[in-house]
């Protein structure tokens, strides 16, 4: 049954996901899309207006209408980060997400304007902060702390009492070791293993191998 009524700011991919979500998987009904103006292509997406974030009061009433902000990791997480504290500023309700096929252990702390997909594990004493995104099938081990505005892509394995600082990304197939404490503002890339402390604002890149010189089918004896 649907109780509440959401506006999902964006009109990408991720939006389109969330609209999904929260339709078929959740209390919420979605009732429109806003977009600032200065990105506004189209009027309407699944059948439901998009209207320009600077006038959004006049069709959407504040302090009745929850909303999400459908944005990923731009600018380290920046963008998503704007849209909420100023949709927060103007009266309307952040909305969590959390799919019915997480497993969410009954003590996790959950912040408010978080996306959680299919398939996380939440373990006991694990706490999310506010506006986070966990993309589909990550482990976030016991007594882990997941700071605000951070992005864990999917596949991820944070171990046990880890603590990720605020606007972090961890890209898919990262694994963090047990007692890890990430510096804020740090991007760890595609299938990095982190094994002690980070400081903040650092990068750590996920590099794709270089190809051996002899071919896939002729190592593996494919005849054409």
């Amino acid at each position: 049954m649907k109780t509440r009524k959401l506006v999902i700011f964006g009109d990408s991919a991720f939006a389109e996901i969330a609209y999904e979500c929260f339709t078929h998987d959740s209390e919420y009904e979605v009732v429109g899309f806003s977009v600032e103006s200065a990105y506004l292509t189209k009027s309407e997406l699944f059948g439901l207006p998009i209207v320009p974030f600077e006038q959004i009061e006049e069709h959407f009433a504040p302090g009745e209408i929850y909303f999400y902000a459908a944005l990923v990791y731009s600018q380290l997480n920046r963008l998503r980060t704007r849209l909420y504290q100023s949709a927060k500023a103007k009266g309307y309700k952040p909305a969590n997400y959390i799919s019915s096929r997480a497993f969410v252990w009954h003590n996790v702390e959950l912040g408010e304007h978080c996306f959680v997909f299919e398939n996380n594990t939440l373990q006991p004493f694990v706490k999310i902060g506010n506006n986070v995104v966990l993309w589909s099938g990550n482990h976030i081990g016991h007594h882990s702390v997941v700071n605000e505005n951070c992005f864990i892509a999917s596949h991820v394995v944070i171990s046990g009492f880890c603590n990720i600082g605020r606007n972090a990304f961890v890209g898919v197939n990262a694994t963090l070791a047990n007692n890890v404490t990430i510096g804020e503002d740090n991007w760890i890339g595609i299938g990095v293993t982190i094994v002690k402390d980070t400081e903040a604002n650092q990068l750590f890149k996920g590099e794709q191998p270089e190809p051996v010189k002899i071919s896939a089918t002729r190592f593996f004896k494919v005849k054409e």
